[in-house]
């Protein structure tokens, strides 16, 4: 019986304290997202100036290979706007009739192109190191998006006496506190269209929630089907109550 209480208390422990620990020993400050509990849907003005962010400031070094131009519309882009959006990228096609592999505007039917044509080329582009693929970034990483917010606005200037390495940045929220991204994200670094201003803060929301939605973009369908089968098995349960007293009604 003692074993098993403090095997409990372990586990327990571990349940707790597992997010620190995964992000190196520090704890992860959390938000409210739009797109958190039962009745969450994602913000579609944050989604589209985060497809703005990742434009101009990540997709240099980072890919998001699961999702297609056609993909968009979930973002509130109509299909012409989609099709502009995608012919503005290049991919290889082919072959030809004569064998050979050509370039041709991107369309809908298309995943995001990749920066770079392999992890080598990524690696030799990024001083050794390999940026992630992006499209299931909140997913993969302990704490979701307040993970990743922490980390974009995490950056700053070492604590006295803490040596960072050559090539690296500083960076309170990440594991080891040594980073080889350089800031990502800078004041104004962006000019939103619709007249946001961008500021670290609300360029790292933004950006959080496009890739939440990257990272499971059938969310509020799934979340809609599931108010539906609940509201239905409510529904029946009570059929089935009003069904059985009637036909034990006269049973006494």
């Amino acid at each position: 019986m003692l074993k098993a209480i403090k095997t409990l208390a372990v586990i327990v422990s571990l349940g707790v304290a597992g997010p620190a620990l995964a992000a190196g020993g520090v704890e992860i400050p959390k938000r409210d997202w739009s797109f958190q509990g039962l009745f969450g849907t994602y913000d579609r003005a944050a989604m589209q100036r985060g497809l703005q962010i990742y434009q101009e400031s990540c997709a240099g070094c980072h890919s998001i290979r699961l999702i297609y131009y056609r993909n968009l519309a979930d973002l509130g882009y109509t299909a012409e706007q989609i099709k502009a959006f995608a012919a503005e990228n290049e991919v290889e096609d082919g072959p030809n009739d004569e064998g050979e592999m050509y370039m041709r505007p991107a369309v809908a039917s298309d995943r995001f192109i990749k920066p770079f044509p392999n992890d080598n080329a990524a690696r030799a582009g990024n001083n050794g190191a390999l940026p992630p693929d992006l499209s299931l970034m909140v997913e993969a990483r302990v704490g979701g998006p307040n993970y990743l917010y922490a980390v974009l606005t995490g950056y700053g200037e070492p604590p006295a006496g803490t040596e960072v390495m050559d090539g690296m940045s500083y960076n309170k929220y990440f594991p080891g506190h040594q980073i080889a991204m350089p800031p990502p994200l800078s004041e104004d670094g962006v000019e939103f269209a619709d007249g946001t201003k961008a500021t670290v803060e609300q360029q790292a929301k933004d950006i959080t929630t496009f890739l939440a939605w990257a990272s499971e973009p059938n969310m509020e369908a799934r979340k809609s089907m599931g108010l539906k089968v609940m509201l239905f098995l409510l529904v029946f349960t009570g059929l089935l109550i009003a069904v059985k007293r009637r036909i034990w009604a006269d049973v006494h």
